[in-house]
C-alpha cells in the first residue's frame, strides 16, 4: 500500500521569497561530520510549514536513513542555535533534501532541491579550498618554524660557552682559549696568578693591551727579563689571592682552576663568571 505523503501547503499569502545559492550556502552547517540544513529552513524554501516536512519524514522513514536526516540532540542545538526553542529539530543532508523533493513531487520543490544541492556543492568546493588553504598555511608554517629552529640553532653553536673543560695533555687547546680570551680585550687585561713564567708572558708579548699582573712574588726573573724589552706589563705585588682570574676590560670574569703555566698538564676548567657582584668585589680589592 503506498504511504500517504499529502501535505498542507504553507498559506500563500505569506508570499515566501526565493532564494538563490548564496542565501542557502549561509544555512548549511557541519555537524558530526557532515554538512547540513535546518527542516525550518528547508520548509521555508519548499513553501512549507516545518511540520509538515517532518511529518513527511516520519511517513516515509524507510526512504530517510540517519546519513540522509536526523534529529538534533539538545547540546548540539544549543551549539549550533546557541538558543532555547520547542522542539529539537532534524537536519537534512545533500542526499536527504534530494530525497525530499522526491517524496514531495511539487515543481516549487524540485526547484528549490536543485539550488540546495547546488548550494551544498559550493560549500564542499569551498571547505575543500579552505582546507587546501589551510594545509598549505600550516605547512608555510612549519617549514618556518624548521628555518627559525635551524637559525637558532646556527646562533646557538656560535654562542659562547661559560664552560670549558680540559683534560690532561690538551695543552694547545688551553693555551687558544686563552689567547682568545685575551683578544677580546680592547683596552686591559688584569691576570691574577701567582706564578708567572716565561709561557704566559711569551703570550702577552704579542697583545698590544695595558696588561697587570696580580701575583704574590715579585722576585721574578722571567718577568726581569721581559720588563727589559717589554713595556705592556705592570706587576702589581698582592698576596690576598689564591685562585686564578682573568678580568677583561674590567667588564668579563674569567675563574682558572690552574695556574697559567701548567695549562693542560692536569684536568682543570676555564669557567666565565657573570656574577657582577663577584667582579666588582675583585676589583675592589685590587684598588
Amino acid at each position: 500500500m503506498e504511504k500517504q505523503t499529502n501535505i498542507a501547503p504553507i498559506n500563500e499569502d505569506l508570499n515566501v521569497a526565493v532564494y538563490d545559492v548564496e542565501e542557502i550556502k549561509q544555512k548549511i552547517f557541519t555537524i558530526r561530520g557532515k554538512q547540513v540544513i535546518l527542516d525550518s529552513d528547508v520548509a521555508k524554501m519548499y513553501h512549507y510549514e516545518t511540520k509538515y516536512i517532518n511529518l513527511t519524514v516520519r511517513r516515509n522513514k524507510d526512504r530517510f536513513p540517519e546519513r540522509f536526516c536526523f534529529q538534533l540532540t539538545k547540546d548540539e542545538v544549543k551549539n549550533s542555535r546557541g538558543k532555547n526553542i520547542k522542539y529539537l529539530p532534524y537536519v537534512f543532508t545533500e542526499q536527504g533534501v534530494a530525497m525530499l523533493a522526491s517524496v514531495l513531487k511539487t515543481d516549487i520543490a524540485e526547484e528549490v532541491s536543485i539550488r540546495i544541492m547546488d548550494a551544498f556543492v559550493a560549500m564542499k568546493k569551498y571547505i575543500s579550498s579552505s582546507i587546501i588553504e589551510q594545509r598549505y598555511i600550516n605547512k608555510l608554517v612549519l617549514e618556518h618554524e624548521e628555518r627559525l629552529k635551524a637559525v637558532e640553532d646556527t646562533f646557538e653553536s656560535f654562542k659562547e660557552k661559560n664552560n670549558h673543560l680540559f683534560f690532561k695533555g690538551q695543552i694547545y687547546d688551553a693555551y687558544s682559549l686563552l689567547i682568545d680570551i685575551f683578544n677580546k680585550s680592547k683596552n686591559e687585561i688584569i691576570i691574577i696568578d701567582n706564578y708567572i713564567d716565561k709561557n704566559i708572558l711569551d703570550i702577552l708579548s704579542k697583545i698590544n693591551k695595558k696588561i697587570k699582573i696580580i701575583t704574590n712574588k715579585y722576585n721574578n726573573n722571567d718577568y726581569n727579563k721581559y720588563k727589559k724589552q717589554y713595556n705592556n706589563i705592570k706587576l702589581i705585588i698582592n698576596n690576598t689571592f689564591h685562585d686564578r682570574f682573568i678580568i677583561v676590560d674590567k667588564e668579563i670574569l674569567y675563574h682558572c682552576g690552574a695556574s697559567f703555566k701548567d695549562l693542560g698538564k692536569q684536568c682543570f676548567e676555564i669557567s666565565k663568571i657573570d656574577d657582577l657582584e663577584i667582579l666588582n668585589s675583585i676589583l675592589k680589592k685590587l684598588m
